[in-house]
């Protein structure tokens, strides 16, 4: 154990790449900018006054002006008909200065969220939710991806390069948000990607063949550190909030202590997460550069 302590994982700084991220965003959106007289603009649906939602929307407001964007802010009473709903979505369809558009989730129970996802414009769809952007994902054309994983996938390659071919990678989690645009992802990128969920036999087993595990399960300290082949590279997607001691802290999907022998890991906080937002921002760069006709953004090649 004595040379695994000397040979700590590297911490892979999330903050940091996504500051980076969106410095760069900032630059590109004055040069579309210049370019085209216009910017991007994101619209953000939040229904009702979840506080939780709230939070993440006033800080998606916050970057996207920061980044010189537009912010489309639609709050609605959580009361909302699914019609009303319905005919806000096509109106954002329709409005040309609206590139990208995000409903917040969770909706109230009264609401049906997979018809008000398949209701946006698909590529103005910047979650990547909708069934099309899943099937181009899928059949590895150029598709709108989700964040999170999005986000997964510019760190491995800021980690391990631009090649990940032939690389083994587990993906523990099946989660159409995370676990299978990500498994779908590290495929395209030409791994050999197995996914483990609540049913599988052998995941430990599974997981000690991986030079890349990503953990989206939402149970904290799921991974444990014998799972972890020395030299593996882990993203921790998980997000979870445990008390310690009378204290609550947020941890992620994986025993972070015990993950020493891996080559990195992701904190949490600190990892995955702010990569978030920035990669929200950058899919609605690259919407806009879509709905342009204009070259494709500088940003994707990070994409499968």
């Amino acid at each position: 154990m004595g040379m695994d302590r000397l040979q700590r994982a590297e911490v892979i700084d999330g903050k940091a790449f996504a500051n980076g991220l969106l410095e760069k965003i900032k630059t590109d959106v004055a040069s579309l900018q210049a370019e085209t007289g216009a910017v991007p603009g994101l619209a953000v649906v939040l229904v009702g006054d979840d506080p939780a939602s709230a939070v993440y929307v006033a800080s998606k407001h916050r970057q996207t002006v920061a980044a010189g964007m537009r912010s489309f802010e639609h709050r609605l009473p959580a009361d909302i008909s699914q019609s009303h709903l319905m005919a806000l979505i096509d109106g954002l369809n329709n409005h040309p200065d609206v590139h990208g558009i995000l409903v917040q989730l969770p909706l109230p129970q009264h609401l049906d969220p997979t018809a008000v996802i398949q209701a946006i414009n698909p590529d103005k769809d910047v979650d990547g939710f909708h069934i099309s952007n899943a099937g181009r994902l899928a059949t590895g054309q150029s598709a709108l991806v989700p964040c999170t994983p999005l986000g997964c996938m510019m760190l491995l390659k800021d980690r391990l390069g631009e090649d990940l071919s032939g690389l083994n990678a587990v993906v523990v989690g099946k989660s159409n948000i995370v676990g299978k645009p990500m498994a779908q992802m590290l495929m395209n990128a030409n791994c050999t990607v197995t996914v483990a969920h609540s049913k599988t036999r052998n995941t430990p087993d599974l997981c000690r063949t991986a030079d890349i595990i990503v953990v989206a399960v939402g149970r904290p300290g799921l991974v444990r550190g014998d799972w972890i082949k020395p030299g593996a590279v882990v993203i921790d997607v998980g997000i979870n909030r445990v008390l310690e001691d009378g204290k609550s802290r947020i941890v992620g999907d994986v025993a972070y202590t015990e993950a020493d022998h891996a080559a990195a890991i992701t904190p949490v906080p600190g990892g995955v997460g702010p990569m978030t937002i920035a990669c929200l921002l950058s899919n609605t760069v690259t919407a806009f550069r879509r709905q342009h006709d204009l070259a494709a953004y500088t940003n994707e090649r990070n994409r499968p």
